[in-house]
């Protein structure tokens, strides 16, 4: 049903309405929980294991094409005395940056007899639902969901007829080399992993890649190189376009993430093998490697962020801060994947730009592909997962992938989903595709009539069906109330979080440094499903500016919830069009800034300036009584910082929207008919 037929329907109802409503939300007779089938699932990942030990084989060196050196740990099921079963399995691989420690310590804990159990059910089990700590129990739902086992070792796995191979990234941990950050001498390294994998004497020939972030990105990219022994892989939370994602999102920095995570890897890469050096072993190669480079892509970040001219931007920097071949080298190409991909994300994780991109790209028949997006953040994948009402926990869910795929077990997970939605404003579904079928980007404008609801905001305006003869100046101005945002726990990678729910599911705090558009409440489920577009006319008074939008929905005690989220640096506003998708009238549905230097645009101060902010893919519903809201702000601190030269030419100074009826701006939002 198009817009203004819905607006007609609505007027027959004798219902006066000034924003879009969209058809009542389809009913879905699919079970997001799985079922029956998905209580096998769980059962058999929760029953008495086939083999009662592990065996583990500790640092094994596998040597690359170049001579490099990575470490690897190969877990094994094992009989009562410890000995590794005789047994041909297939095999489960992990890359990881952060030191097969990590995982080894998380994997220790969970083992602690008498300790670990009553410990993790305590913390899965905080509810300070109510309380200005409300979300730490937000982030520790994740203790029970079946993350922990995803992000290092899963012994129920291992238990139950497979390997298990755990790796040093080059450059990391106790492995050799240069750390190549997802590069593709580090996609190589993958190939020939998965490769050694199936030559060793404990290999059926068939391997299997999963994990959480740097683990499941590279096993996308691996997944695209198609290497002939991988069958299947189960990457959470992963990406396909760091530049976007978290490097220069709309061309500012991450400042909550990027900064602490290349310090925290780099400094991670110096923990030396201990035992290696207690034993007379020592790798002096491994010392050499981190000297030869011990901060990477460090210098880079801190001439990015205080360079005050372009000038002044070095070219090995110029290199990582914008797009070129530095990311295309990163970027898989998931078109190329033809193995079985069950991919997860969260509407709020750093990644959720490219998990549901990357599920549209794979060309296989959805069941052998599935996608899954819950409402979470980076740090708490699969939080309430296997609770009432829930999908089966991530574990479970691993477990009975790989069974099918790499044992041909016949569970039935080929027929879940095959996309599982949690829908924002409502709850766990199921559907067909994504965005949902029926999907159609309808404007709403926007207006300097008053709302009437957003009188703790810089400025209530509306949302309206048509555009209106507006000609109002609204101005807004930078200020640091993002850091309490569900931008700021964005940014975290989910960190934030612990502020509590009034700043990330309440956004009244950071509106009062918003210029904020409301429509009228609707009178039926009104499902939006899709990436969103925000088009602005502006006018800045320097030569470049920054600007953040969010997307929301307003209950009627007039509490803000974000669904989705974008920003645009001024100077960096072409768009990329072979990247993006429009609306039949040639709207952008879709809008992926190009951002680089030679598409770069100075703003002239005083001119009108049209920019396209892309927000994050989202499935959400609003229902009866509540109101959609635009809001738009100059910062969002943590989340985002614009790099050096942009910082400089914005000045932090006031910005401005100009309402113009021969220049709307709008809102292209993704309602489902």
């Amino acid at each position: 049903m198009g817009f203004s037929r819905v607006v007609r329907a609505a007027a027959v109802l004798g219902t006066a309405l000034t924003v879009l409503i969209g058809a009542a939300a389809t009913p879905v007779a699919a079970d997001p929980t799985g079922g029956a089938a998905a209580v096998a699932w769980t059962a058999a990942a929760d029953a008495p294991p086939q083999y009662p030990q592990v065996a583990i084989d500790w640092d094994v060196p596998v040597t690359m094409s170049d001579g490099t050196v990575l470490k690897v740990n190969v877990y094994r099921p094992a009989d009562a005395q410890g000995r590794p079963v005789e047994t041909d399995l297939p095999t489960v691989l992990n890359i990881t940056p952060y030191t097969k420690l990590a995982g080894n310590l998380i994997d220790s804990i969970q083992q602690i007899p008498g300790v670990s159990e009553p410990v993790l059910d305590f913390l899965a089990g905080l509810n300070f639902a109510g309380t200005p700590f409300d979300g730490i129990s937000e982030l520790t739902q994740a203790v029970d969901g079946g993350g922990l086992r995803i992000f290092g070792v899963n012994r129920n796995l291992v238990q139950n007829g497979y390997a298990q191979v755990v790796v040093d990234a080059r450059g990391t941990g106790f492995s050799q080399g240069t750390w190549d950050v997802l590069g593709p001498r580090e996609q190589q390294d993958s190939v020939e992993i998965i490769d050694w994998i199936s030559r060793q004497p404990w290999s059926d020939g068939k391997v299997g890649m999963s994990g959480i972030s740097y683990s499941a990105i590279n096993s996308v990219q691996a997944a695209a190189l198609q290497p002939p022994a991988l069958k299947a892989i189960f990457p959470v939370e992963p990406s396909t376009d760091l530049l976007r994602d978290i490097v220069g999102t709309g061309g500012a920095l991450g400042v909550g993430f990027m900064p602490l995570w290349l310090v925290l890897v780099n400094a991670l890469k110096f923990v030396p093998d201990v035992q290696s050096i207690l034993q007379g072993r020592f790798d002096p190669a491994w010392l050499q490697s981190r000297l030869d480079d011990p901060a990477i892509l460090v210098p880079e970040l801190i001439n990015a962020l205080t360079a005050p001219t372009i000038d002044q931007v070095r070219p090995e920097t110029l290199s990582v801060a914008q797009d070129g071949q530095f990311y295309a080298d990163r970027s898989a190409d998931a078109t190329a994947v033809t193995v079985p991909t069950l991919l997860y994300g969260g509407w709020h994780d750093i990644f959720t730009g490219s998990v549901p991109r990357i599920y549209n790209d794979i060309s296989l028949q959805p069941g052998s592909k599935q996608l899954v997006m819950g409402d979470g953040y980076h740090v708490n994948p699969g939080a309430g997962f296997g609770r009432p009402g829930n999908p089966p926990r991530l574990d479970a869910l691993q477990r009975a992938w790989f069974d099918r795929w790499l044992k041909g077990i016949d569970n039935g997970i080929e027929n879940y989903g095959p996309v599982t939605l949690f829908q924002q404003g409502g709850g766990w579904t199921t559907t067909s595709q994504f965005p949902r079928a029926g999907a159609e980007s309808q404007r709403v404008y926007l207006s300097a009539a008053p709302s009437g609801t957003a009188g703790h905001a810089r400025y209530d305006g509306s949302l309206t069906e048509a555009p209106v003869p507006d000609t109002a100046r609204l101005t807004v101005a930078p200020g640091l109330r993002g850091l309490c945002s569900r931008d700021a726990a964005l940014g975290t990678a989910g960190a934030a979080a612990i502020l509590g729910s009034v700043c990330t599911r309440d956004s009244r705090f950071a509106e009062a440094e918003a210029l904020t558009f409301t429509g009228a409440p609707v009178t039926a489920p009104t499902q939006i499903s899709g990436a969103t577009n925000v088009r602005l006319n502006t006018v800045l008074d320097r030569p470049d500016g920054f600007w953040v939008a969010t997307l929301n929905d307003v209950a009627p005690d007039g509490t803000s919830t974000p669904l989705t989220h974008g920003a645009i640096t001024a100077s960096l506003r072409a768009i990329d069009d072979a990247r993006s998708t429009r609306s039949a009238n040639g709207d952008y549905v879709d809008a992926t800034p190009a951002l680089t230097l030679e598409t770069r645009r100075t703003v002239v101060p005083g001119e009108p300036t049209t920019v396209d902010i892309g927000l994050l893919p989202t499935d959400a519903v609003i229902q009866p009584g509540h109101r959609l809201r635009l809001d738009v702000m100059a910062a969002s601190v943590p989340r985002y910082l614009p790099l050096g030269p942009m910082l400089a030419d914005s000045g932090l100074a006031p910005q401005h929207i100009q309402l113009d009826p021969t220049r709307p701006s709008f809102v292209n939002v993704p309602f489902v008919s």
